[in-house]
């Protein structure tokens, strides 16, 4: 039975260290980072009779992480001034991870790495995922989880970061071309070669 973050001292130490990661990837300063996982952590545990279990307590904690952060990210953009600144079936299982426009496709991640068989896959997977997004350059790797996993609009992000929309669109291709071929190496190439 994996164990619990929240109840267990060592996955809960892990489990911090991966929030503020993510969290100061997205606000780019580690004492507010440190706040916004502190306050997660403090909703988790005030709505922890609400958890249902439909969903693993770390993507429970980590849904309420993205919601804290995007308040966040929110209020911080009302007070700081911005400036304006292979193989066939591999290639068609790593187009079913983005749709015709290049964007992330939110219907696969839910339905397919989502389902409970493939629970250790789904695991591994995101942990490849997580290494293709530290190999981006730090701001690509930002506008694309702010925008794939926030769920930030792109005028959102342009506060934020200072970009300019066109800007932004040109760093999410490189994010997406960045992480399909990362995925294609390290994901794909691995599990034909598993096969």
């Amino acid at each position: 039975m994996p164990t619990d973050p929240l109840t267990d001292p060592a996955a809960l130490t892990r489990l911090r260290r991966e929030m503020l990661r993510f969290a100061e990837l997205q606000l780019r300063d580690r004492a507010l980072a440190e706040d916004v996982v502190q306050d997660t952590f403090i909703k988790a545990m005030d709505k922890r009779d609400s958890f249902e279990g439909r969903a693993s307590i770390k993507t429970w904690v980590f849904s309420i992480l993205r919601n804290t952060l995007i308040n966040a990210i929110r209020s911080r953009a009302k007070f700081v001034d911005v400036s304006t600144v292979e193989s066939e079936g591999e290639q068609v299982a790593l187009d079913a991870l983005f749709d015709a426009n290049g964007r992330w496709m939110d219907g696969a991640r839910s339905e397919v790495w989502l389902a409970p068989d493939q629970a250790a896959e789904n695991s591994a997977f995101w942990e490849v995922l997580e290494v293709c997004l530290n190999d981006l350059p730090e701001n690509t790797a930002r506008v694309f989880t702010m925008r794939e996993f926030l769920g930030l609009a792109t005028d959102e992000i342009g506060q934020t970061t200072g970009m300019s929309v066109s800007n932004i669109h040109v760093v999410l291709h490189r994010a997406r071309m960045g992480l399909r071929e990362c995925l294609r190496q390290r994901w794909f190439e691995t599990e034909a070669a598993t096969c």
